[in-house]
């Protein structure tokens, strides 16, 4: 019933997203929209791309005084260095003479991969659209969905569990929600402080190094009803989507649920959550190893969800590689200087958590606006009442 699809390359005139199926009567303010791309751009370790770019969302399609009218959103974010780019990237025209192809590909990317699987002799046709600058228009459209759920009374959080070597004691999803501002205010995502300084030290000697971290941040939903996400089909799982949604994000490698891995190591007694029930409250876990998620459906806990992203592929200290025209070996090309994006990743973990949950809870209610989707959760509240 919801889709999106974008398009647009990192150095080309704009990133677009078109979505499809939002009810009509949502308040989307683009407003809210830029605070989440502002957000994105954040956190320390950042390059200098984010300097030049200060992406802001233009609505061209399907919004109106604010309100959607049920037909295809469409967004547009321009990029400011295309200026810079023009006789490398223009749409239209021939390619000049003295055009320099790309044909160094470098490890850990999908340089090389992408030129073979394509039949492409520039790279750069490859990187471009590769490149986690798409990420902002995914971080568009999880903007949208933030505004859907937020109608329904439904939160997304993050914060960052570690980043290279360095652990962080996070916060439960309870305490996430109080002390949310100390998370926003942290360059690192991190409302523990003597963490913080210890990422910031690894992070500037892993710079100084000209090398790169990884790490893993953490997204948390409140508000979820019960009965989101389906057992009766492999593809109507909420974990096993929300898994791939994460997966998609550039340089994630793994994704746990609640406990996560380390349920693997731990006896049955002490992964699965006990049920509980009191009048007026209904049934709750007692604990939420589970992470929100039982059989592929939300159980009413908060939504936990965690992914470990690898240390960004391009370094200041490059890696042996391969020319594509006459396999001479290279030392591969530096396209970006974050030494590390995990607080980053962090925000564009929100929006495709927030979708995913977003795109449930539309399959859930049904209905064409907004009005519509309140009175069948309504309905749909009072007979779990009941039971």
């Amino acid at each position: 019933m919801m889709r999106f699809l974008t398009a647009g390359e990192s150095h080309g005139p704009a990133l677009c997203a078109i979505v499809e199926g939002l009810p009509a009567n949502l308040r989307v303010d683009p407003a809210a929209v830029n605070r989440e791309l502002a957000r994105r751009q954040q956190g320390y370790g950042r390059g200098g791309r984010m300097k030049i770019e200060k992406d802001r969302v233009e609505v061209l399609t399907g919004l109106r005084f604010k309100r959607t009218l049920g037909s295809p959103l469409t967004l547009r974010i321009n990029n400011r260095d295309f200026e810079n780019w023009t006789g490398k990237m223009a749409p239209d025209g021939e390619a000049p003479e003295e055009l320099d192809a790309v044909t160094r590909p470098r490890p850990g990317h999908a340089d090389l991969a992408g030129a073979q699987k394509y039949n492409l002799a520039d790279v750069r046709d490859v990187l471009e659209r590769a490149s986690a600058r798409e990420t902002a228009a995914r971080v568009a459209v999880g903007a949208v969905a933030k505004e859907m759920l937020a109608a329904f009374g439904i939160s997304v959080y993050s914060q960052v569990v570690s980043i290279g070597e360095i652990a962080a004691d996070t916060l439960s999803p309870d305490e996430l929600v109080i002390q949310y501002e100390k998370v926003e205010n942290s360059p690192v995502r991190s409302a523990d402080l003597v963490a913080e300084e210890k990422m910031k030290t690894r992070i500037d000697r892993a710079k100084a190094d000209g090398d790169s971290l990884g790490g893993v941040f953490e997204v948390v939903v409140q508000g979820v009803p019960v009965g989101l996400g389906s057992h009766v089909q492999w593809d109507k799982k909420l974990d096993g989507r929300l898994a791939g949604a994460l997966m998609s994000i550039q340089a994630i490698k793994g994704v746990e649920i609640g406990a996560g891995f380390a349920a693997a190591v731990r006896p049955g007694s002490l992964v699965h959550d006990e049920i509980g029930y009191e009048d007026g409250r209904g049934y709750f876990r007692l604990t939420n190893r589970a992470g929100g998620l039982e059989g592929g459906i939300t159980n009413g806990e908060p939504l936990m969800v965690r992914a470990a992203m690898k240390p960004i592929p391009t370094l200041y200290k490059p890696l042996r590689s391969v020319d594509m025209t006459d396999h001479a070996p290279f030392e591969a090309a530096v396209e970006r200087s974050d030494a590390c994006a995990v607080p980053a990743a962090a925000i564009v973990g929100e929006a495709v958590v927030a979708w995913e949950v977003a795109v449930a809870l539309r399959e859930k209610l049904g209905g064409d606006s907004t009005e519509e989707m309140k009175a069948n959760l309504e309905n749909y509240l009072e007979l779990l009442a009941r039971r």
